[in-house]
């Protein structure tokens, strides 16, 4: 009678190191993107800079377009909770503020360039423009959530859902708005944060009188 055999290679991947390396994949992407173009770009080239084969990459994203989805989507709990944050009569441009008081970085987080760099494609790249869309169409019922819990409004209230719909759309055209605004002026790093957090409090500020 022999022992039975143990598991042998390497062990499994965390949920956070896989994170780690869709992060990875994602500035890679853009990189690429930017340089040579999305119709250039193959999914092997996008492996190959961060040291995992084409069948990986596929593991982890359908296809050369939405390696791009985690710059997309950061920050998307992080603004949920804000909302739910957010006390009655406080200006919801106040309550963002405080966030980017505490944390300049939080509007688009540490990837701010390269988020900007990569949403001035999706003017011109279909395949990007749908990720990007898609992403805020994910986003939305997160923010419906936040703000019907922080309402005590049911799950199935239409009111939350109408408003994270406003809120969604004011936060993309501002990120749109600030990232054509850099391409066309080029600005310096410093202005273009301070550019992007007074179109952020604008955004909201219009947002806030449908959804007070």
């Amino acid at each position: 009678m022999t022992a039975a055999r143990g598991r042998t290679g390497r062990p499994p991947l965390t949920e956070e190191r896989k994170a780690e390396i869709r992060l990875e994949i994602a500035r890679a992407a853009v990189d690429l993107f930017v340089t040579q173009g999305v119709a250039a770009t193959t999914g092997e080239q996008i492996g190959q800079a961060v040291g995992v084969s084409a069948r990986t990459l596929w593991r982890y994203f359908p296809s050369k377009e939405s390696c791009v989805r985690p710059l997309f989507s950061a920050g998307i709990d992080v603004i949920a909770e804000c909302l739910r944050e957010w006390r009655p009569g406080q200006p919801l441009e106040q309550l963002f503020d405080r966030r980017l008081a505490a944390d300049p970085a939080f509007v688009a987080g540490p990837e701010r360039a390269t988020v900007g760099a990569l949403v001035r494609l999706t003017r011109t790249e279909p395949g990007l423009r749908a990720i990007w869309l898609q992403t805020y169409d994910e986003a939305e019922p997160a923010f419906a959530r936040a703000l019907g819990e922080r309402a005590g409004l049911p799950a199935d209230d239409l009111r939350p859902t109408i408003q994270a719909a406003m809120f969604n759309a004011a936060l993309r055209a501002a990120v749109e708005h600030y990232a054509w605004r850099v391409e066309t002026e080029r600005t310096d790093a410093a202005r273009a944060e301070a550019e992007l957090a007074d179109t952020m409090r604008s955004a909201l500020a219009v947002a806030a009188r449908g959804i007070s």
